[in-house]
């Protein structure tokens, strides 16, 4: 291929193949649709970590949820979606499995990143809903607000330094 040749849509295949195993992107499958990105900067990893450490259980009762927390984890949703949220929440413990888990969350949170606002504001809470998940919390952490959404319920916005209650009796300060 010289200079002024165009790559192929097979060499673009092999380029993000490759950046796929070598963890440089993050690639997803929602609905059908495949999207990719960037791995995370250095700001949103931060926010990650943060929120992360926040979370706790609302009260030590016996048989709550167990809070655990993982970041950028491979999902597979009840519609075949193959999601990797930057924090989602489950009341179990997850499997120590190599492979994508087939659970939904009870909770996920999302960091937005600067060009992908449109997904992680107006396709991404929606959908989470409609897979079952109950509580989804969208960062944004330039203009430092969160915007809590939740089934059945329309979207609530809160500055920085809101203190979220799950409907799984998780505790979140973001």
């Amino acid at each position: 291929m010289g200079m002024t040749d165009a790559p192929s849509a097979t060499d673009i295949g092999h380029l993000l193949d490759m950046l796929v195993r070598e963890q440089r992107i993050k690639l997803e499958i929602t609905g059908g649709v495949p999207t990719w990105r960037l791995l995370p900067s250095v700001r949103h990893q931060k926010v990650i970590d943060r929120i992360r450490a926040s979370i706790t259980p609302v009260s030590e009762v016996s048989g709550g949820c167990g809070c655990y927390h993982l970041s950028d984890v491979s999902l597979v949703f009840p519609d075949g979606s193959y999601r990797r949220p930057d924090i989602a929440i489950f009341c179990i413990e997850p499997p120590d499995i190599d492979e994508s888990w087939e659970c939904v969350p009870e909770a996920v949170i999302e960091i937005v990143s600067p060009g992908y606002s449109e997904k992680d504001l107006s396709i991404n809470p929606t959908w989470y809903i409609d897979q079952g998940v109950r509580d989804v919390l969208v960062v944004e952490p330039r203009e430092r607000w969160v915007q809590h959404f939740s089934a059945g319920r329309p979207p609530a916005t809160h500055p920085w330094h809101y203190t979220a209650e799950l409907h799984c009796g998780c505790r979140v300060t973001i």
